[in-house]
Formats: structure tokens, sequence, C-alpha cells
């Protein structure tokens, strides 16, 4: 049998399959760290895992992969990556390091783990202008922004907590870059986000008091901007 030849638009669309998979070995770098309470080093491959998550969709569909390699679900492997290193390693990390005291800290990992199962479960976690229906589990960003503020045990738990209830409630979360309401202040808003988690993270997660307040605000606006801009659906739409 001759075996079938492999068109340059199947190999570039493969080749972005390979992006997104990579992101399973930055996942397990960063468990490794985890296991080692080598914390840095462990947000340094979560955020570079978020990086590869961020431009491997747009150039997806700059691609057409879905129509080009049709048998191949690059959202299937998107969310089976996603879950390791949004949600599995995020609460490993809280257990491991009794950030919470030791009870607290299992309870949060429980409640991580299993409501974000069932979020990835549900087929319609986006709404038509592309808001996440429900806290995203975007669990990476939540438990890393807690490592640097630090809070304390009950603040943290509540925190958690809240998120975890707010997974199954119809409130809307920014997806910073494909909801185009305010989209200019909302991804300056979360560029300075990252920009305040590197400088924490060359600051070995101890900070300057600025950068501390400047994640904590960044990541208050980014926490409940959708939900505002829900209760307002004109807040930054254009003028016809």
């Amino acid at each position: 049998m001759n075996a079938k030849r492999v068109t340059a638009p199947q190999a570039k669309a493969f080749s972005v399959h390979l992006l997104t998979a990579s992101g399973s070995f930055l996942a397990f770098l960063s468990l490794v760290a985890a296991s080692e309470e080598r914390w840095t080093a462990m947000f340094w491959w979560l955020g570079l895992a978020l990086f590869v998550d961020g431009i491997d969709g747009p150039i997806a569909r700059k691609l057409q992969v879905k129509d080009v390699l049709p048998n191949w679900s690059g959202d299937m492997l998107d969310n089976i990556i996603d879950y390791v290193t949004y949600v599995l390693i995020p609460a490993f990390a809280l257990y491991q390091s009794g950030f919470m005291g030791e009870g607290l800290s299992f309870l949060s990992a429980a409640l991580i783990v299993v409501s974000s199962a069932i979020y990835y479960a549900d087929t319609g976690i986006k709404t038509k202008e592309n808001f996440f229906k429900g806290f995203p589990v975007v669990w990476n960003m939540v438990v890393f922004t807690l490592f640097v503020i630090r809070p304390g045990e009950n603040i943290s738990f509540g925190i958690v907590a809240i998120s975890c209830l707010l997974t199954f409630l119809p409130v809307n979360f920014l997806h910073p870059v494909r909801v185009t309401r305010l989209r200019p202040i909302n991804l300056t808003i979360f560029l300075a986000w990252c920009l305040f988690g590197a400088i924490s993270l060359l600051s070995q997660l101890n900070p300057h008091f600025i950068v501390t307040w400047g994640i904590g605000l960044t990541s208050i606006y980014l926490f409940v901007i959708g939900g505002i801009m829900q209760m307002m659906p004109d807040l930054g739409k254009k003028e016809p």
C-alpha cells in the first residue's frame, strides 16, 4: 500500500498540536519543582505553559487546524493539559506547601480538583461575547496570587471557597483577549498582572510592597470586571 503523502498544511497543523502538547512537558517540570517545594521554579514553568496556551489557539485558528486535521481534537488535547496546569498542579502546591495549615490546605485542594473537573465537563462555558460562564478555574493565577500576597489562612480559604462556588453560578468572567468590549484596558491590566508576576518571581515570591499591591489590585480587577460588564451590557460598547 502506498503511504499517504503529508501535505504542507497538514504538517503545519500538526506542528500546532505539538506546540500544545509541549505544555504537558512544562506541566511535568512544574510538578517536579512542586514536589521538591521549589515554588518559584514551579510558577515559572506554569507561566510558560500559560504563554503556550495563549498563543496556540490563535495560531490554530489562522492555520484552520480543525479543517485540515479533522480527526485530531485540539480542544481535547488543550483541555487535558489545561486541567493539569490550571488545576491539578496549583491544588497540589496548596496541599504540599501547607499554605493554609494541614486541614484547610487539603480541603482546598479537594474542592479545587473536584469542582474544576465538573467545570471542564460543561460544553457551554462560553457566552456569545466570549466571556466565561462561571469562574474559569484559573487556579494557577489564583494560587500564585495567594503565594505572593499571603492574606492569611482564613481569607485564603474563603477566596478558594467563593471561587469554587462561582464555578457553578451564571456569573461572567473575562477572557482578556477574546472579549472585544474594553479589550484595550482589559488586556493592558492583564499584561500588568503578568509583569507584576514576573517581578514577583524574580524576587523569589517576596517582592516590594508596591508589586504586591499591584498584583493584588490587578487580580481583583480581572476577577470582577466580567461580572460588572455583565450587569452593564453597554459598558465599552462602540457606538454604531
